[in-house]
């Protein structure tokens, strides 16, 4: 994410769907990341269904976070003001991304049990993924026009 596009003025910043899709993508893509991970690992080590899923939203989680913090401890801020700094950021637009993706896995019929080598596993992540774009981007807008989630990042650029 290119965060010098963005200038801080001391107040909250205007929410434009072009600053929420840029903070939902990068959700999207330390969820991705973290989640593609989790149901590698779990498939590998023949996991069930729930101790794959809680590793894979786990490090969507973890990902999601660290993203945000290695790019604000980048611009020089201590790295126990960056994890308040990207827990803030990005927890709620992590859960919610979280929720939908893996409601819509949850919800295709067989997808929890198709494996990694078959297309109805993919299709149902990405699908997910796509359903969790559009339902978050919206409530990144809103977080970002009261001065919340991503928009606490800009004051540290």
């Amino acid at each position: 994410m290119d965060h010098a596009m963005h200038h801080h003025t001391g107040t909250a910043p205007g929410a434009t769907w072009s600053m929420a899709i840029r903070a939902t993508l990068h959700c999207l893509l330390g969820c991705a990341v973290g989640e593609i991970l989790g149901m590698v690992i779990g498939t590998a080590l023949l996991w069930g269904n729930v101790p794959t899923m809680a590793l894979a939203i786990g490090l969507a989680f973890v990902f999601g976070y660290s993203f945000t913090l290695f790019a604000v401890v980048r611009a020089g801020v201590s790295l126990k003001a960056a994890v308040k700094i990207a827990l803030a950021a990005d927890t709620v637009s992590i859960a919610v991304m979280e929720l939908v993706d893996n409601a819509i896995i949850a919800l295709t019929p067989g997808a929890m049990d198709a494996h990694l080598s078959e297309g109805l596993f993919w299709y149902a992540l990405l699908g997910g993924f796509a359903v969790a774009l559009l339902v978050t981007t919206p409530v990144n807008k809103w977080m970002i026009g009261r001065g919340k989630g991503h928009a606490v990042v800009h004051a540290h650029h």
